[in-house]
């Protein structure tokens, strides 16, 4: 199936090698990956048994089972009996996975920007006003929308650097979706860029500022083979472009496209998640002010349409 991916050689690194501690990092730890992306695009869709979860992505049941108790142990979903005799269970989403709800909406904001389609139900999604709807990213406090310009980043009380996360003894995610979703559209573009932690990592450092190998190197503690198979991976997906800075000897560093600076309110979504669930007790690593009012930054997802708040009481399947 298209999941047997060969493995990919990661060099060997201490244990204790520290990285810069970052919210939106910690956040793809967690979910940065493709099968665990379309277990709860799913999962808001209110899919809860495993054979439907398996049904609808088309899944090896091996690999679903291993992100269900992935998700189970970060605290995002809750196994719970429905029948008895035999026991069945469902995967229900706690308070933790419902908050990720923004995160998809992001997601679906941004895919629907750039690669509209109207099949694609994920594409058509309605808001309790009556409208189709594209979600947008807003300052809670003045209401406008959020970009790179008008959000500044400032160091915050948990800044400085944490033990790195330990590496995956798994197959990449980024393969070829042919077999996979039968007869169920998903964000099949949005998983192509994010269903990878370390391309999720990389987007996330390049919206931090970084744009130099040994930088991105630096900031991940990531392999070098893998550093330059997914800065590839981008440029050909359109996220980064290669921009020549030196000719002698030349020296090429990575910066994001328009397209790429667009995945902005998604990267503000996960620091925000990260900062609520999984901070430590040093506080947040980074502090966001929005640059029009000055406030520090409350994000809320609306409604482009009506300006309403856009959440699960608010959103509405596509017709």
């Amino acid at each position: 199936m298209a999941e047997d991916s060969p493995p990919e050689t990661i060099s060997p690194r201490p244990l204790n090698q520290l990285v810069q501690a970052n919210s939106a990092t910690r956040a793809l730890n967690v979910v940065g990956d493709r099968w665990t992306l379309m277990i709860l695009y799913l999962a808001f869709q209110r899919v809860r048994r495993f054979d439907d979860f398996q049904a609808r992505i088309g899944l090896a049941r091996s690999l679903l089972t291993d992100r269900l108790k992935r998700l189970q142990a970060a605290g995002v979903m809750v196994r719970t009996p429905y029948a008895e005799r035999p026991n069945w269970f469902e995967y229900r989403l706690t308070e933790m996975g419902r908050d990720l709800y923004s995160v998809a909406l992001a997601i679906i904001g941004w895919e629907k920007r750039w690669f509209y389609d109207p099949a694609n139900p994920g594409h058509r999604l309605r808001h309790s006003c009556g409208a189709e709807f594209t979600p947008v990213l807003a300052c809670g406090h003045c209401g406008e929308a959020l970009t790179v310009r008008n959000v500044i980043v400032e160091p915050g009380p948990g800044a400085g650097y944490e033990p790195s996360a330990p590496p995956r003894a798994q197959r990449r995610s980024i393969v070829p979706s042919e077999g996979l979703n039968k007869g169920n559209p998903m964000l099949d573009r949005a998983f192509q860029v994010l269903g990878d932690r370390w391309t999720s990592h990389v987007i996330a450092s390049a919206f931090a500022g970084r744009r130099r190998f040994g930088d991105f190197q630096e900031a991940l503690a990531i392999a070098p083979n893998i550093l330059t198979d997914r800065l590839g991976r981008l440029v050909e997906l359109g996220i980064l472009q290669r921009v020549l800075y030196q000719t002698r000897p030349e020296r090429w560093e990575y910066r994001l496209t328009d397209e790429g600076k667009d995945l902005h309110p998604l990267i503000i979504e996960l620091n925000r998640w990260g900062d609520r669930w999984l901070a430590t007790e040093a506080g947040p690593p980074t502090i966001m002010r929005h640059r029009t009012c000055g406030a520090v930054l409350e994000p809320r997802m609306i409604c482009d349409q009506c300006g309403g708040p856009a959440d699960l009481t608010t959103v509405l399947p596509a017709a």
